[in-house]
């Protein structure tokens, strides 16, 4: 049955605008993104074809792949766009809103600000943390995306953005696709060369953080960074 069909009560637009957005079910959002249906389904039939292929649940959505959408019958290129943008947009909306003036005061509050950007995605993201003397995050960004076991990493990109902003320190984190933190031996020389590149600039690298599913390790507490940073006064 089409969602034209359906008692208008029933319908997920006009459930959203009466009851609000939040009232909806996953399957009614994605319904409302993809828009319209095919002649064999509605939009709600789409959506629900989208959901299985999260079979643990709404993290996996974030990991999907365009080409891993077009393959539901009716998913073309711009509905498939379109789930996918609003999920990273959701994804930069979590990020820049906890991040914003964050204070950086312990691994477990910075890996808190990324996690939902970082854990599940099928790709080694490498991201750069910018702060300031009082260790508050002046911004943050990319620097580079990888395969599925490493993403290339050069001292000139991971400090291009610090030293644009003058941060007096940097945080870096990248996340480990296998959802196992556990840091590798060249995660272990990739800080130790980025903490004598920092030392270079002035510019001082306070930890090195790795995502996983829901978990995370700091390279900092395994003594690999001296960790005075989080003692006492926050600043760098």
């Amino acid at each position: 049955m089409g969602i034209q069909s359906m008692p208008p009560a029933e319908r997920p637009l006009e459930r959203g605008i009466s009851l609000g957005v939040q009232a909806l079910s996953n399957i009614e959002l994605l319904a409302l993104i993809v828009r319209t249906g095919t002649r064999q389904g509605s939009a709600l039939s789409l959506a629900e074809e989208i959901i299985g292929l999260c079979p643990e649940g709404l993290c996996d959505l974030g990991a999907l792949q365009p080409e891993e959408l077009k393959k539901i019958s009716g998913m073309g290129d711009a509905k498939s766009m379109a789930v996918l943008s609003a999920v990273e947009l959701g994804k930069r909306i979590s990020a820049s809103r906890r991040a914003d003036r964050s204070v950086a005061g312990s691994p477990e509050e910075v890996a808190g600000l990324f996690m939902e950007r970082l854990r599940g995605e099928k790709k080694e993201h490498f991201l750069c943390v910018c702060l300031n003397q009082k260790c508050e995050v002046l911004g943050w960004e990319e620097v580079s995306v990888g395969e599925l076991a490493s993403a290339p990493v050069h001292p000139r990109e991971a400090f291009l953005k610090a030293v644009r902003m003058s941060a007096a320190g940097v945080i870096f984190l990248h996340n480990h696709p296998t959802g196992d933190p556990e840091p590798s031996k060249a995660d272990f020389q990739v800080t130790d060369r980025l903490v004598q590149c920092g030392r270079l600039l002035g510019i001082r690298v306070l930890d090195h953080i790795i995502i996983g599913d829901g978990v995370y390790r700091s390279l900092g507490d395994l003594g690999v960074i001296p960790q005075d940073f989080y003692e006492g006064e926050h600043t760098v």
